[in-house]
C-alpha cells in the first residue's frame, strides 16, 4: 500500500529541567520557545507553533514520535490498517490534541515497545520563524520535522510493520558495528514517507533514553559550522563529530540533548522519489569523519 503519512510532524520529550532545555534550544539549535498552556515547552524552528515539545517529568527521555496525515480519511485509514494488524490504538482527549495542536489524534506502541502518535488537523498559528542567534532557517515544510531513529530490537516484526502496514518505503540498509569492545553487529533500516531520505529509521540495539538520536536540518552549511563552534564554546557533549554519510550524504556533526537521546545537526541531505526509489545498501556509515567512539568517552 502507499503510504498516508505525510511526515514527521513532531517529536515529544520528558526533562527534569525544562529551563536547561530552553537555553539548548534557543543558544545551541537557534530556535525559539514558549511556554504551552499546559506547562510544556514548545519548541519552534519554522511556521508551526512547536516541531520539539518537551514535557516535565522525574527523568529524561524521548517520549513520541509524532506522525502527520493530509486529512479525517486518511486518519481513519492509517488506524484501521493498524488494529487490522492487531496493534491496539488509543483515541486522544480533547486534552491533548489541544496540547499537540491538532484536531484529530490517535496513538499506539509498534512491536519494538516505541510510542507513536499519528494527528491530523493542525490547529496552531503559522507565525514565521525568525531565529534568535541568526540561523537562517531549517528544511521542513513537506518533509516535516526531519527524522529520527529508534530502538527496534524486535527488528523483522517492527520493520514488517512500518512497511507492510504504514507503507513506508526502504531507503537504505546498513549493518554497523558501534564501536565499543565486542559489541554486535547492528542492523539499520532507513525508510521514508516522502521526499526525505529517511524521516524514520529502526536500530537493532536499545537506548535507554528511548532514542538513538533525532534529526534537524538547516539550510546552510554554514549553520552547520556556526553550531559546532557553538557546542565547542559551551561544552555540549559531542556524540559524533563532523561527517558526511554515505546514503543520505547529510554533512551533521551529533550531540547530546538534555533528555539523554542524542540530536544530529546537518545539511545537505538527499531526496527520495517515494515508490520509485529502489533500496540501497550503504557499507560505511560515512564517506569522511563521523567517529561516533566520542560518544562513549
Amino acid at each position: 500500500m502507499a503510504s498516508k503519512i505525510d511526515a514527521l510532524a513532531y517529536i515529544v520529550a520528558q526533562s527534569t529541567d525544562l529551563a536547561k532545555w530552553q537555553d539548548y534550544a534557543e543558544n545551541m539549535l537557534g530556535m525559539t520557545t514558549a511556554q504551552g498552556a499546559t506547562g510544556t515547552l514548545d519548541i519552534k524552528m519554522d511556521e508551526r507553533d512547536f516541531r520539539i515539545q518537551v514535557e516535565a517529568g522525574d527523568d529524561d527521555k524521548y517520549l513520541v514520535s509524532g506522525w502527520s496525515v493530509a486529512d479525517e480519511a486518511a486518519l481513519a485509514a492509517i488506524r484501521t490498517a493498524i488494529e487490522a494488524a492487531g496493534v491496539a490504538c488509543d483515541e486522544a482527549d480533547a486534552a491533548l490534541c489541544a496540547k499537540r495542536k491538532v484536531t484529530q489524534l490517535f496513538s499506539f506502541t509498534d512491536p519494538s515497545g516505541n510510542r507513536h502518535e499519528v494527528s491530523c488537523g493542525y490547529s496552531g498559528a503559522q507565525d514565521a520563524f525568525s531565529s534568535p542567534i541568526g540561523v537562517a532557517g531549517f528544511v521542513t515544510g513537506a518533509q516535516g520535522l526531519g527524522h529520527t531513529v529508534l530502538p527496534a530490537l524486535a527488528m523483522d516484526d517492527t520493520l514488517a510493520f512500518f512497511t507492510e502496514v504504514l507503507g513506508f518505503g526502504v531507503s537504505d540498509e546498513f549493518d554497523f558495528q558501534p564501536p565499543v569492545p565486542d559489541a554486535p553487529m547492528v542492523r539499520i533500516r532507513f525508510l521514508h514517507t516522502n521526499p526525505r531520505h529517511h524521516s524514520l529509521a529502526l536500530a537493532e540495539m536499545p537506548d535507554p533514553s528511548g532514542c538513538v538520536h533525532a534529526m534537524v536540518e538547516v539550510t546552510s552549511m554554514t549553520d552547520v559550522g556556526k553550531a559546532h563552534d557553538r557546542l565547542q564554546q559551551r561544552g555540549e557533549k559531542l556524540m559524533a563529530t563532523l561527517g558526511q554519510h554515505c546514503n543520505d550524504k547529510m554533512t551533521s556533526f551529533y550531540m547530546k540533548t538534555p533528555s539523554g537521546f542524542a540530536l544530529e545537526y546537518g545539511w545537505g541531505g538527499a531526496t527520495v522519489e517515494p515508490g520509485k526509489h529502489q533500496t540501497t545498501r550503504s557499507e560505511a556509515v560515512s564517506i569522511w569523519g563521523h567517529d561516533f567512539s566520542v560518544g562513549f568517552q
